[in-house]
């Protein structure tokens, strides 16, 4: 599922002057701090996905449809892990 464009911080707990943030990345929880893994981005129409060792690195972009099949296909135990 994609994010929002504009999400409010989880820091605001329901204040009236909170901060939204625009296409934040974010690192899988099963990362566990290691080194290698990606990082994603929820954009309004597409997910962003970059190498998190290289955060100005080039990134890949995927459609909405696109990205929903494949997390999808993940639940459904399609790939091998």
């Amino acid at each position: 599922m994609l994010t929002p464009e504009w999400r409010k911080s989880s820091y605001s707990n329901g204040q009236a002057s909170c901060v939204q943030v625009k296409g934040v990345w974010r690192k899988s929880s099963y990362s566990n701090g290691q080194a290698n893994c990606v990082e994603v981005r929820g954009q309004a129409e597409a997910v962003d996905v970059r190498d998190s060792k290289d955060p100005g690195g080039p990134a890949l972009s995927f459609g909405a449809v696109q990205w929903a099949a494949f997390t999808e296909g993940i639940k459904l135990g399609e790939f091998d892990l």
